[in-house]
């Protein structure tokens, strides 16, 4: 069984810095994309970053400049790292991937890690 398991999450002060980890675990062929989304309270769950088996990165327009998405294939984990935190960042965060298990892809969810930003 195939799991995805958030860490990273925690308080801090705006301007400050976060780094949130994704690790995938059980057995799986390999891992097609690891996407990042978030949903603060009373809000839709929305897309923050995506970064492709061929290393490709997506960014939301509102993290651009100030998150960094990038992954360890050895430890098959994926990190966010997030600067110049603002309060509009708060949200639980969530990790989604596309994981192969031949001869299908099957989409699986973290279950979210709390990122709480200060003014």
């Amino acid at each position: 069984q195939v799991q995805l398991v958030e860490s990273g999450g925690g308080l801090v002060q705006s301007g400050g810095s976060l780094r949130l980890s994704c690790e995938a675990t059980g057995k799986f062929t390999s891992i097609a994309s690891t996407n990042w989304y978030r949903q603060a309270p009373g809000k839709k769950r929305e897309p923050v970053a995506q970064i492709t088996s061929r290393d490709t990165t997506t960014y939301a327009d509102s993290v651009k400049g100030r998150f960094t998405v990038s992954r360890d294939n050895a430890k098959n984990t994926v990190y966010l790292q997030m600067n110049s935190l603002k309060p509009e960042d708060t949200a639980v965060y969530y990790c989604n991937a596309d994981v192969v298990i031949l001869p299908r892809t099957y989409s699986y969810w973290g279950r979210g890690t709390q990122v709480t930003v200060s003014s």
